[in-house]
């Protein structure tokens, strides 16, 4: 398993894990994160939008073309922002810190 804390808009940590191969957007569903994603995964939306604490976001694999685009329509975007729906969850991610924006709101929990 693949763990990850989530920082919450008010500093709360949650922790979470998946498993290898899973997508960070399943792990912070799970964990009862804020992270919509509309789209399912497919890239459409930015509902999944989180900021990857700094010391991880070199570990990532770099953003697509399309996923940059789609960050462009986030709100509270910032330096290290990604799609939660694009980072795959493998052994090297185990421990990853990421922030969900103060912004975030998951519309299909009210």
């Amino acid at each position: 398993m693949v763990k990850v804390t989530f920082i919450s808009s008010n500093g709360e940590r949650i922790a979470a894990e998946g498993k290898a191969g899973d997508r960070l957007l399943s792990a912070g569903q799970a964990a009862g994160m804020p992270l919509e994603g509309t789209c399912e995964g497919q890239m459409a939306c930015s509902t999944c939008h989180v900021v990857v604490a700094k010391a991880w976001f070199e570990r990532l694999p770099r953003a697509s073309e399309d996923e940059e685009d789609m960050l462009d329509l986030a709100a509270g975007v910032r330096r290290t922002s990604r799609l939660a729906c694009q980072i795959e969850l493998t052994a090297e991610l185990d421990g990853l810190e990421v922030n969900i924006p103060g912004e975030s709101h998951d519309m299909q929990r009210r």
